[in-house]
């Protein structure tokens, strides 16, 4: 709530309107006869209580009341309102944070916060905390489920972009980069997705992707650090049935590491409301055959 002291050529048709208003309303009020007066004894019998009424104060002491909490004036109430506004905009804006615990005893915390809304640019951390014991049972307990260890803080940061494609050639471009310090990784990558309708009921999405992966090693004694770079690009279609909420993949992936194509096809099904299930079926470095099928829930609020 705002007050002003000053009135604006622009307030002039609504004072115009209250003016004409008010005189409208005081003809009316000489027109309209007065009505009949009550007579006193029924005025009283009105306003007498009944003793059927509720007693809203039945048990509060009056003198007790803070009355003091009414007595605001509207300088008062603007900085309330400006304050409220400030933390919301601040829970909008500010860091979102996540925590799930871990078998082992450490905690997964997740904190993002955007930075960017026109290209919906983000940034976090990924991390995994561990409590440190108080009691020697404490100690004793996490060693026996982390297998004679305790469990070792570590963490990630990232920075991630979504951004608009180049017209005909594809709609979208996803940019992330993540470095991991403890680990001495470090991985930047893009991809670019192009969507097709290919009927009413049918749509193909193709995406191409693009990554380095950055891989250090400590130095020791005598012997030099080194770093290894292994260049990675993968190249899937999708083919999605609207009706029927069936979606069919197809993709491989190219890495420097294998030095050759590994293929991989995959289906996915839509059972109900949020709840999907998917298999897929793909090559390995190592000439195996991985197969794999999952079921997912995924519901927001």
């Amino acid at each position: 709530m705002e007050f002003s002291t000053g009135f604006g050529w622009t307030r002039l048709p609504v004072l115009a309107a209250a003016f004409v208003l008010g005189s409208v309303l005081t003809v009316s009020a000489q027109i309209i006869p007065p009505a009949a007066a009550v007579p006193d004894d029924e005025a009283e019998a009105a306003d007498a209580p009944d003793v059927n009424d509720v007693d809203v104060l039945k048990g509060i002491d009056v003198d007790k009341l803070d009355w003091s909490q009414l007595a605001i004036d509207a300088g008062t109430l603007n900085d309330i309102i400006a304050a409220k506004k400030r933390a919301q905009a601040a829970a909008q804006g500010g860091l979102n944070w996540s925590s799930n615990p871990n078998a082992n005893g450490s905690s997964a915390v997740t904190v993002k916060q955007s930075v960017f809304s026109f290209w919906d640019t983000r940034i976090g951390a990924d991390m995994t905390v561990a409590s440190e014991p108080t009691t020697m049972s404490e100690l004793l307990a996490q060693k026996a489920a982390n297998g004679g260890s305790l469990p070792q803080s570590s963490g990630s940061a990232w920075a991630a972009a979504t951004a608009p494609g180049a017209g005909a050639i594809w709609d979208k471009t996803a940019v992330e980069a993540r470095i991991d310090p403890g680990a001495e990784q470090s991985r930047i990558g893009a991809s670019l997705t192009k969507s097709v309708p290919l009927s009413s009921d049918y749509s193909l999405t193709i995406q191409n992707g693009y990554s380095v992966n950055q891989q250090g090693t400590s130095a020791l004694s005598g012997i030099a650090g080194r770093t290894t770079r292994n260049y990675e690009t993968d190249q899937s279609a999708k083919v999605t049935v609207t009706d029927t909420g069936t979606s069919i993949t197809a993709g491989q992936t190219l890495s420097t590491a294998d030095d050759r194509w590994l293929r991989k096809v995959g289906a996915e099904q839509k059972l109900f409301d949020n709840v999907t299930v998917s298999g897929s079926v793909g090559e390995t470095s190592q000439g195996a055959i991985n197969k794999s099928l999952t079921a997912g829930f995924k519901k927001s609020w």
